[in-house]
């Protein structure tokens, strides 16, 4: 038994690997099934397991194209051997020995795109023999499988015309290596690749400003004064109005495998866009117009509600997100043409205080 050390070349990669194995073999010829060799460890896999094996080679024939043990010129032909079994049984028993399932984990999906072995006469009379591999490594997902990354390798080798190279242990070692490449490229990644992610998590907070500009950004201490009505005042019937708004930021970050959206809640007035008149400048037309923004603040308290009982998925949070934001402008609108109909802009003196109550009542902490 010889120990070889070869270096396969991956994407990103330096990988030294050990060949523990007869590096050549006199006068044997390797022209019925290759053998791969079985792996002499488990892989500590923690973040995936091997969900499915696709050949995605351009040509899923044989393997190898192999000179034989023997004098050479260059008009001798190759020979194809091919995995004993087939390409994609043999690896996909080799792939099972080296990481049994552990179905708790993220399901990947491995396309071979390229595996082969290519040998040639040099001049002098040696061979040499190129060892080309690509994986493309994938998360199964119930709609579209997601690419998350591919790695390529390769490796050389040089034998005299009386030998041959163990080709089943130079192709088992590159299998080995692909794995040995994307598992450690997962386990940094795991973490912080949104890609990765597992779960989703809402973390809301209420938006402030400061200092404090055009925008009044909704706060409980914060109340409504006849100095914030800084718009010329417009030809009506009323007295005053407001025009309070509904928005939200997003900002995603991935923590442990989790995406973490910040939501800031933004209900909103324009102080440019408020207007009183002189003679309306009373605390029950204030209070009147106070309570519109309330309105707005219970609303974006009711998107927040509806959104943590949304089932929020790593493949689409931001769509439900969008649907429940325009649900509850459309809510918005309607409470505030309905308590402006149902006080009658705020000159049914009875239900103004029903309102107000009500209102209270939602707002309460």
């Amino acid at each position: 038994m010889s120990a070889r050390i070869y270096r396969f070349a991956g994407k990103g990669l330096k990988l030294l690997i050990i060949l523990f194995f007869p590096l050549f073999c006199n006068a044997q010829k390797i022209n019925g099934p290759i053998v791969l060799t079985a792996p002499q460890f488990l892989l500590p896999a923690n973040e995936f397991y091997i969900a499915g094996i696709v050949d995605d080679r351009d040509d899923r024939g044989a393997v190898a194209w192999l000179l034989p043990a023997a004098q050479l010129t260059p008009a001798t032909p190759k020979y194809r051997v091919d995995l004993v079994g087939g390409t994609l049984p043999a690896v996909k028993e080799y792939m099972g020995k080296s990481l049994p399932p552990d179905k708790t984990l993220r399901p990947v999906i491995i396309h071979i795109k390229k595996l082969m072995v290519d040998e040639t006469l040099q001049p002098g009379g040696k061979v040499e023999g190129k060892l080309s591999i690509v994986l493309s490594f994938w998360l199964k997902k119930d709609d579209d499988d997601l690419r998350l990354i591919d790695y390529r390798g390769g490796a050389n080798y040089t034998r005299g015309t009386g030998q041959q190279m163990d080709v089943g242990g130079l192709l088992s070692n590159s299998l080995r290596a692909g794995l040995l490449y994307f598992n450690s490229w997962i386990d940094k990644q795991a973490g912080g690749n949104i890609k990765l992610a597992k779960g989703v998590k809402l973390i809301f907070s209420d938006y402030a400003e400061q200092p404090e500009g055009d925008t009044i950004y909704y706060s409980a201490k914060r109340r409504l004064s006849w100095d914030d009505f800084q718009q010329r005042p417009l030809a009506s019937k009323y007295e005053a109005e407001v025009f309070p708004s509904i928005a939200y930021g997003e900002h995603v970050e991935v923590v442990k495998g989790i995406i973490n959206v910040h939501i800031n809640l933004k209900p909103y007035l324009p102080k440019s866009a408020c207007w009183v008149k002189d003679g309306g400048r009373t605390p029950y037309n204030l209070n009147h117009e106070q309570r519109h923004f309330d309105i707005v603040k219970l609303v974006m308290e009711h998107f927040k509600q509806h959104l943590l009982k949304e089932r929020l998925t790593v493949d689409n949070y931001d769509g439900p997100i969008n649907v429940d934001y325009l649900d509850s402008f459309r809510e918005m609108n309607d409470l505030q043409k309905q308590y402006d109909d149902e006080t009658n802009h705020g000159l049914n003196v009875s239900v103004q205080e029903e309102w107000n109550k009500k209102i209270d009542k939602e707002l309460k902490p």
